[in-house]
């Protein structure tokens, strides 16, 4: 068994300054009450407002300028896919969307891994498929099907296509066990998959990318369904 995190003062004014921002109860561009005004409402001392302002001056929410104040800044003009962990968290909306990149991204991805793997790569990529097969239970299917996937964003030689397939899956995981479903029989998840690496070790580059979108369109349904 693993111990539960112990939340601590810090990391629950950290959700609620979080979530009043993004609910828009803090507007973008708005300045932040006084700090004693603000601690004092939040029922929390100075110093612990400060821990909270850092995490999320960190996170891309506040700016924070000696003198003037902390200012909320426009994360949807000025914050990057870092961000997206976070907003997942406060709304699973942001899944379609993160969803519809992920397909259009996941089968340009497998088309340019057709066109560019290595024997290196595609000796990896099978034997990362059949990790897949034997994985034990759902949560292992999962992870090692994010594998290949990162697999093939190495195999296309273009080290930004690495760090999208990153984001996007840590975008996931605020929610990763609500999207098990197309994971939980490891045969059927091997299968679904099998296609896009078989293209992309022939160099078949349009079937890698039927392939691709083939598989992302049925495990993105499948995962909206255990969402919803």
């Amino acid at each position: 068994m693993e111990a539960l995190p112990r939340e601590t003062i810090v990391d629950v004014l950290e959700t609620r300054l979080r979530e009043d921002i993004l609910a828009g109860r803090h507007p973008a561009g708005s300045y932040l009450p006084p700090e004693r005004r603000l601690a004092d409402g939040y029922g929390v001392t100075r110093t612990t407002l400060k821990h909270a302002f850092g995490r999320l001056v960190q996170a891309g929410l506040l700016e924070t300028r000696h003198g003037v104040g902390t200012r909320v800044r426009d994360y949807a003009r000025f914050g990057g896919a870092d961000l997206l962990p976070m907003l997942v968290r406060h709304s699973p909306d942001w899944i379609g969307e993160i969803f519809e990149v992920r397909r259009s991204v996941g089968a340009l991805i497998a088309a340019r891994a057709a066109a560019c793997a290595t024997e290196k790569h595609r000796a990896e990529l099978r034997t990362l498929l059949d990790a897949v097969r034997e994985a034990d239970d759902g949560d292992a299917v999962q992870l090692a099907d994010i594998e290949v996937h990162r697999a093939l964003a190495r195999a296309t030689g273009n080290r930004v296509y690495v760090l999208l397939t990153n984001t996007l899956f840590n975008a996931y995981l605020p929610v990763r066990s609500a999207l098990v479903g197309p994971f939980t029989d490891a045969s059927i998840a091997h299968g679904r998959l099998a296609p896009v690496v078989d293209a992309v070790a022939a160099g078949d580059e349009s079937g890698a990318r039927r392939a691709a979108d083939a598989y992302l369109t049925a495990t993105e349904r499948i995962m909206l369904e255990g969402l919803a």
